[in-house]
């Protein structure tokens, strides 16, 4: 019954449309206060422990380098880079942006960003060279996802934090899954190009054009470098990298590119802080609602009823990935990963999976419901930079749901997609 409770209470509240980090939080003092076997201050403890944690203070650094670096002029050069790389290919423009996303996702984190900085730019731009508003949408709003699979990834933080694992390890074994996403996206853009014939543009591929594309582009794209390098170098932890990522965010928009000016900070820090706090307050909320589940013994009930369905190995982590799609319809990435993480890791951990390998396999089915509704964050920022409905872009994302659905499989079932690069590290 406190378990009917929880689950009953928290699902009222997201039908009301009550934010959901507000939801976690009313749903699990809702609980306390029926069960009667818990204090209150369990509440408020767990709001304040969750977030005290120092690895998780990556998590605002790099939603303000994000912030700084979508307004500093990068994401202009990185497109001018990406389309000098596949522009002149059928659906140049459509494969252009995609690469652009791949790179921006390299530096902000963050889906959603990635879609407000380069769907702001590239949606009026496809449009402009003939291609279909909703196709144009559509294909930023795919793009988008890949901003939490290539490394750096605010849910990859959050899952090193809450499983125990490796962030730098994450980070690593993000980057050719995040290819291979990319990839698939654009195979399907090119197809669909070739299909109404948009062409690409003019402009012929040459090493002359790439190599002066990739000058006017260099301080964006050595960034993941600095990160990654640093962190692996042993030079700085994954937050430290953070602080790191806005210094040099800063210096790039004030100095270097100089599209960033003094009296634009104000707001900047104002969005971030704001978006901080959201993020915050759903890993406060989700990480009490998740000790709950635990006190309830909730997590060993689905463990068992999982492995009652079937033994079968392959069985089991389809199940799982079907649970993930249909949550990340339903709950936002970050709480999903705090609920779920101390579930269904153990139960992969037994079958045979490794913990890092686990949690890609968790992060890229998650992303997949940024394009997939009703909450399918893209998808209302991609609509409210195209004015398209939800309904229209839901139908225009769909095949890029099933190239994402197909690279999902392969990182599942193929596990050195994503490990062959951490042992190589080593």
């Amino acid at each position: 019954m406190t378990t009917l409770v929880l689950f009953g209470s928290f699902a009222i509240l997201l039908l009301l449309s009550v934010p959901i980090g507000i939801a976690l939080g009313l749903s699990t003092l809702f609980t306390l206060f029926y069960s009667g076997g818990i204090p209150l201050p369990f509440l408020m403890k767990e709001l304040v422990t969750s977030v005290d944690s120092f690895p998780l203070m990556a998590v605002p650094f790099f939603i303000l380098a994000g912030e700084i670096m979508g307004k500093g002029g990068i994401s202009e050069r990185l497109f001018n880079f990406a389309n000098a790389l596949v522009g002149n290919k059928t659906g140049g423009f459509a494969m252009a942006t995609i690469v652009t996303c791949m790179f921006f996702a390299a530096i902000s984190g963050s889906g959603p960003a990635t879609v407000a900085a380069i769907g702001g730019i590239m949606i009026p731009a496809m449009v402009k060279q003939g291609y279909d508003k909703k196709f144009a949408t559509a294909t930023v709003a795919a793009a988008g996802s890949i901003g939490v699979i290539i490394p750096p990834s605010i849910p990859m933080v959050i899952y090193g934090v809450v499983g125990g694992a490796s962030i730098g390890d994450m980070f690593i074994a993000g980057i050719i899954p995040g290819i291979l996403v990319g990839l698939s996206l654009m195979v399907w853009a090119y197809f669909y190009s070739k299909k109404h014939n948009y062409k690409g543009s003019e402009q012929k591929t040459s090493l002359a054009n790439i190599g002066k594309t990739f000058w006017e582009a260099k301080w964006a794209l050595v960034i993941p470098v600095v990160i990654l390098g640093g962190i692996y170098g042993g030079i700085f932890t994954p937050t430290e990298a953070a602080v790191i990522a806005v210094v040099y965010g800063m210096i790039a928009g004030l100095f270097l590119y100089r599209e960033l000016a003094i009296k634009d900070l104000p707001k900047l820090l104002a969005d971030a802080s704001l978006t901080t706090a959201t993020v915050l307050i759903i890993v406060g909320s989700a990480t009490a609602f998740g000790r709950l589940l635990t006190i309830e013994q909730i997590p060993t009930q689905v463990a068992n009823l999982l492995l009652s369905i079937s033994e079968n190995e392959i069985v089991i982590i389809l199940l799982i990935t079907v649970l993930l799609l249909i949550v990340g319809c339903f709950m936002d990435t970050l709480a999903a990963i705090i609920i779920l993480t101390p579930i269904l890791l153990p139960i992969a951990v037994n079958l045979g999976y490794d913990p890092i390998h686990f949690g890609i396999i968790m992060v890229v089915n998650l992303a997949i419901g940024f394009i997939t509704p009703p909450l399918g964050v893209n998808l209302f920022v991609g609509s409210g930079i195209s004015g398209l409905s939800i309904e229209q872009l839901s139908k225009a994302i769909l095949p890029y749901f099933f190239a994402m659905l197909f690279s999902l499989l392969m990182i599942t079932f193929i596990p050195e997609l994503s490990l062959w690069l951490i042992s190589f590290a080593e």
